[in-house]
């Protein structure tokens, strides 16, 4: 099984789509130099798997300084207990989603779908500003809040090597009313990527979208099949 996939010199996928287990999210991973940060957490049956393929890599696992949350499903958190107690670094999260990240409260993580025990994880840093930036080593990340699909979903992207990567999970939904999904709220989101003219795209399950023509095309597909 190959382990990671390098994106550029700085991103890396890490987990998902044929890299650990087929129920976890597309697990990235960023590296900054000095620190780094994991986006999502999968679904929690390979979370020691995924620190494996990053620490093959050659990566240390003591410089993930944060982990970063993009909503409170449990494919995109379950891994995120084993993750409290192995790794140092902090969890972020958008305040929103607290109820589900936090408290794990089943009808807003899903977790039944997945056949999963949840329990809640202490959230480190919670983000409630329409925009924050983040600093990862020499790195600076940029959380977008974008609910629609849970009212605390968020996108990150940063700017390196002359290319803007955009970390965009779920674009395609699903929507369900017992989430708090919001399909007007979705649509401004989609709208608020787009503007962000993203050359490329790592997506929450079906990878790696480039060029900007690509990306673009791809969210405004969605926008069309939703009405």
């Amino acid at each position: 099984m190959k382990r990671i996939k390098q994106v550029c010199s700085r991103v890396y996928q890490v987990g998902g789509n044929g890299l650990s287990n087929p129920e976890d999210c597309c697990v990235y991973m960023v590296d900054g130099g000095s620190a780094s940060a994991v986006i999502d957490a999968g679904a929690g049956a390979s979370a020691g798997r995924i620190l494996e393929n990053i620490a093959n890599a050659g990566f240390e696992l003591d410089a993930i300084k944060y982990i970063i949350v993009t909503h409170g499903h449990i494919d995109h958190i379950g891994g995120l207990p084993v993750w409290a107690r192995q790794l140092k670094g902090q969890i972020v999260a958008h305040e929103l989603d607290l109820p589900a990240v936090a408290q794990g409260i089943p009808r807003l993580t899903a977790a039944g779908w997945y056949g999963v025990d949840y329990q809640g994880v202490n959230v480190d840093i919670v983000l409630r500003e329409p925009m924050q930036p983040l600093q990862v080593g020499d790195l600076s990340l940029n959380f977008v809040h974008t609910p629609g699909h849970t009212p605390g979903s968020i996108a990150v992207y940063l700017d390196v090597e002359g290319q803007r990567f955009l970390f965009g999970q779920d674009i395609h939904g699903p929507f369900n009313p017992e989430w708090g999904s919001d399909l007007k709220q979705w649509r401004g989101s989609m709208q608020k990527l787009l503007e962000l003219k993203a050359d490329i795209l790592c997506e929450g399950h079906f990878g790696i979208y480039t060029p900007a023509a690509r990306v673009e095309s791809y969210i405004k597909s969605y926008l069309e099949r939703m009405g």
